[in-house]
């Protein structure tokens, strides 16, 4: 008997999160990010661009954090342009990744104005094919393509190029809105039909330019179970991404939880722990320097709060006349602790005794002088590096990690 296909969570805020125009994350914060999606369970990460020189430490270490059974279960994944140069650049500077996904647009706006002559619907097909082999041949256990412009490309050659990565040896297709341009039900037909054609898993990746990011991925997702295969939903943390931004990765989660006709109909990773939802939120609020707005599903400060008499009176009843879901299950509901007498920091220009008094906090102990002098230098670059006081899970893990951390901090700028 044929398992019932399952919804899986990508989450791309390390890949197209920081792509967002006027923001960006230093190479410790996207770690810390990688540390608590693994916590919620989230499938795979899109850690970043294999052959981005200066990503190229980050992703090492990342992966050495695979090996020593810190990131996992989560899948680490690197985004390449779906030509053989990028693979074979990406493979040699990261040797050991594993998973990948390769992306080249298929519209015919973009085949014609954005490659302008260069390469043709044929060659589109053809270049990927040979990305998707040497991918393959150089080690990788897992290859998605993208279909970038997926919304606006012709029903057949999108069937026929999903068709070809498959022949090849691609897992997925990732069905890119690039644009944001479809909607609930324009989005669901071309998912089943793609599905049924090509008889593969496909991946959603949707924008909100018109304010339908999680209702097209949800039914995007929807449309792929439908039609017998498993659906991989790309979020970001709390809605980041280019222009209006990606699919928000809780308000996704709780959509297929709770939403009317998904619940119990359509399987969620098992491994999904909204109890980390409100830790890996506020972290990347913090991070990002982007505040959560008041009225997010779920996170906003809004999200449980009641004021008019009829709802206040309604939810101290019984909370379910005005709440779907309880705070309880995001993690939420405990007091958030503000210092407000002395307080001793470890930044940048720390000595070594207000430095263990920090560290004395955590209860964290250190072996000997030479350990405690060797992790406060390093807490001192991570300052350089983010630019803004660390908090304690940073503090923790470069306590922990002390060689991976040096490795994140160090970049070497081409001559």
């Amino acid at each position: 008997m044929n398992k019932k296909p399952k919804i899986h969570i990508i989450d791309v805020t390390n890949r197209d999160g920081v792509q967002t125009s006027r923001i960006c994350l230093s190479k410790l914060e996207k770690t810390m990010i990688n540390i608590y999606l693994n916590d919620l369970g989230v499938f795979q990460s899109e850690f970043g661009f294999p052959v981005t020189r200066h990503e190229t430490n980050y992703l090492n270490a990342n992966l050495e954090l695979v090996e020593l059974k810190v990131l996992k279960p989560i899948r680490l994944e690197g985004w390449l342009r779906a030509i053989p140069k990028d693979v074979d650049d990406g493979f040699k500077l990261v040797p050991k990744l594993k998973h990948v996904n390769l992306s080249i647009s298929t519209s015919d706006q973009m085949i014609v104005h954005k490659f302008q002559g260069k390469i043709n619907h044929k060659s589109v097909i053809e270049e990927m094919v040979k990305a998707v082999k040497l991918a393959k041949s150089k080690g990788a256990e897992s290859v998605g393509v993208n279909a970038e412009d997926a919304s606006r490309t012709r029903m057949e050659y999108l069937i026929e190029f999903a068709g070809a990565a498959k022949e090849a040896g691609a897992c997925r297709i990732r069905y890119c809105d690039t644009l944001g341009y479809d909607s609930p039900f324009s989005i669901y037909e071309r998912i089943n039909k793609l599905a049924k054609e090509v008889k593969i898993d496909i991946e959603l990746h949707c924008h909100n330019d018109l304010g339908m990011v999680v209702a097209n991925s949800v039914m995007g997702a929807k449309a792929a179970n439908d039609a017998g295969v498993n659906a991989y939903i790309n979020t970001c943390v709390n809605g980041m991404g280019e222009r209006a931004g990606n699919a928000d990765l809780v308000s996704v989660i709780l959509a297929i939880k709770y939403g009317s006709g998904m619940e119990g109909k359509y399987l969620l990773d098992e491994r999904i722990d909204l109890k980390q939802a409100w830790k890996l939120c506020k972290y990347a609020s913090y991070a990002f320097g982007v505040p959560i707005p008041i009225n997010q599903p779920g996170i906003g400060a809004n999200a449980f709060a009641h004021e008019s008499g009829i709802h206040a009176d309604g939810a101290l009843k019984d909370r379910r006349n005005y709440e779907l879901y309880d705070f309880e299950e995001l993690g939420r509901g405990e007091p958030e602790i503000i210092e407000t007498g002395r307080q001793i920091t470890a930044g940048e220009y720390s000595g070594i005794k207000g430095f263990r008094n920090v560290f004395d906090n955590l209860e964290i102990e250190f072996k000997d002088d030479k350990q405690a002098t060797k992790i406060l230098e390093l807490v001192r670059y991570a300052n350089v590096h983010n630019q803004k006081p660390l908090t304690e899970g940073e503090l923790r893990f470069i306590a922990q990690h002390p060689d991976i951390a040096n490795k994140i901090f160090t970049m070497s700028p081409l001559a």
